[in-house]
């Protein structure tokens, strides 16, 4: 039974990634993951071959060359018929030790880059023998880069519910170790007053704003919550976004910045921008929210289309996606 190594950081890496490899034809008992270690890991990765990688920061030199040991250790051990990334620096650590073992490598620019690769996609497209792939087509242009589709591609908007008071709400921001997001805590925390709220904010310092926030939940549970709750509120994150709309909600996304030291760079308004026009999220800033936006984001809704395959150059699986 051959088995594919998928690669990739946690948060909207993983998530892509996760539902990618259904489209690109290879089922759970064929995937070995390689990953980071979070509730939304572990919950999708449950009962396939894994190995939790060291957490890598944005341009962490010093885990980043643990992984690479840690991903020579893996493939010195097991045969993979290729390697299946989007990102973020686990792919830097994975490739090289695949292309020294004769094992194909293949990358798929995250969704949250609409204009162009990130830098881990400039420096993986350098490599020899890599086959990279861009989910727009706008910029897939250049001889190094093809389009097969994107993982929205899974979604359209639905039709409106009727309007109701807002009483439960998640709050998601995924699970970055370095930023803070405090704009919008500062915004969102006294219009949710007397809401129900289930506050998911990695690693921010939530004590004087007098909120309950959890730095990780289990995408289980999150998933849960995200179906029982009249409106999402999250970052501008692909994991986040997409948790909300595969419970067919249109979730309210709110970019971070690198300006104010939410994020490393302003990638996330890309991803807010593509959805909006695709009319799957509310683009709002921190200073605009309002309970009108947060009741018409609740009254609209998202549901699944058929997309097609998502083909690999050189890559049929002969099985049957599941």
């Amino acid at each position: 039974m051959s088995q594919y190594l998928f690669v990739c950081s946690g948060g909207g890496h993983l998530k892509q990634l996760h539902t990618l490899a259904r489209r690109i034809g290879i089922p759970p008992g064929n995937q070995f993951w390689f990953t980071f270690d979070n509730g939304l890991s572990r919950t999708l990765t449950e009962g396939t071959d894994r190995v939790f990688a060291n957490f890598a920061a944005p341009r962490d030199g010093l885990n980043i060359m643990k992984n690479t040991a840690l991903a020579a250790k893996v493939m010195a051990h097991k045969k993979f018929a290729a390697v299946i990334s989007t990102g973020s620096s686990p792919a830097v650590s994975a490739f090289p030790v695949a292309l020294a073992h004769g094992i194909p490598c293949h990358y798929i620019e995250s969704a949250a880059r609409a204009e162009g690769p990130s830098l881990t996609g400039k420096i993986v497209a350098r490599m020899p023998r890599v086959k990279t792939y861009s989910q727009y087509p706008v910029w897939a242009t250049e001889s190094s880069w093809a389009y097969r589709g994107s993982i929205f591609d899974e979604f359209a908007p639905g039709p409106e519910r009727e309007e109701r008071p807002i009483r439960k709400v998640v709050v998601s921001l995924g699970t970055q170790e370095s930023y803070g997001f405090d704009r919008l805590f500062r915004r969102l925390v006294p219009l949710l007053d007397g809401c129900e709220v289930l506050w998911q904010v990695g690693a921010a310092d939530v004590s004087e704003y007098g909120i309950d926030g959890r730095a990780s939940v289990l995408h289980s549970e999150l998933a849960d919550a995200v179906a029982e709750a009249d409106v999402v509120v999250a970052h501008a994150g692909t994991g986040a976004a997409l948790t909300a709309i595969e419970a067919g909600k249109i979730p309210v996304l709110v970019p971070r910045l690198a300006r104010y030291g939410e994020h490393i760079d302003d990638h996330q308004e890309q991803i807010a921008a593509e959805l909006s026009r695709r009319g799957l999220a509310v683009n709002c800033p921190p200073e605009e929210l309002d309970t009108e936006t947060l009741i018409a984001a609740s009254v609209r809704s998202a549901e699944r289309v058929d997309p097609p395959n998502f083909a690999l150059d050189g890559l049929v699986p002969s099985l049957a996606a599941v």
